[in-house]
């Protein structure tokens, strides 16, 4: 008699099993190969093995009540990947491109954040920090569940996207990220997000250390800090870390794989 198999695990990390079976091949998920242009080479990636991850575009850093904002930061150069990412996004999600929120969202007691975190953008430890209430409006800086760490409502978001909470500049550091990637079998990441120069350069160098491919999405990034910040940023992932491309050259690289 054959028995019925059922599945464990999340493909194509996931094993088929019954009372006498154990599969654990792994069956792969069919290659999606695209030609991407970058800044330095064309790219020849596999769709299957790729996700977006999508770095902190929250109220505190990119909305003009946010935190950000209420410390004196112009967050408008924050604004700037909404329109992009919220073209790029559909896109990606429609092949199959998981799309993976990763987000400051701090324990209420703050107990696993260290005081260099809380003295980052509250050197004097007069102001308001992590965890206290923004004057505004209540809401708790970078706290899980609150206004101010939620994603900004420009931005689509749908039931099947991922959402991984940060405690530190790297989505990785103490995190189940690189769990879930592995998992998923991705290998090729691509990098959105605020800022530049800080949580979303710290992810994709952890990224880098980690094995991944690493994807700078240009003008889906962005940064407040000084010009020559993002231009270090640029030079570095280039140099060192991976590669820089745009979200109307992975636009492209998609409609040439349809035809």
């Amino acid at each position: 008699m054959n028995l019925p198999l059922r599945t464990l695990g999340v493909p194509p990390n996931a094993w088929t099993v019954n009372d006498a079976i154990a599969d654990i091949t792994r069956p792969q998920k069919t290659p999606q190969p695209v030609i991407l242009s970058t800044e330095t080479k064309t790219l020849h990636l596999d769709l299957a093995k790729a996700a977006i991850l999508v770095i902190d575009m929250q109220n505190d850093f990119c909305h003009p009540d946010g935190w950000l904002a209420h410390i004196g930061v112009d967050v408008i150069p924050a604004r700037q990947p909404i329109e992009p990412l919220n073209n790029l996004l559909p896109e990606l999600r429609e092949v199959g491109v998981p799309v993976i929120w990763i987000n400051w969202g701090n324990r209420p007691d703050l107990l696993n954040i260290s005081a260099s975190s809380r003295h980052v953008y509250n050197p004097t430890g007069e102001g308001v920090g992590l965890g206290d209430p923004l004057p505004s409006n209540g809401a708790r800086v970078l706290m899980a569940g609150s206004w101010a760490a939620a994603i900004v409502d420009e931005l689509e978001q749908i039931p099947e996207d991922i959402y991984v909470d940060k405690y530190r500049m790297s989505g990785f550091w103490d995190t189940p990220l690189d769990s879930i990637l592995r998992n998923l079998g991705k290998t090729t990441l691509f990098f959105a997000g605020v800022n530049a120069d800080q949580c979303v350069l710290a992810t994709l160098c952890d990224a880098s250390f980690l094995g991944y491919d690493c994807v700078l999405v240009k003008d889906c990034t962005a940064t407040t800090s000084p010009e020559y910040c993002w231009q270090a940023t640029l030079y570095n992932v280039k140099q060192c870390f991976g590669f820089v491309s745009g979200s109307q050259e992975i636009l492209t690289a998609l409609q040439k794989s349809e035809e």
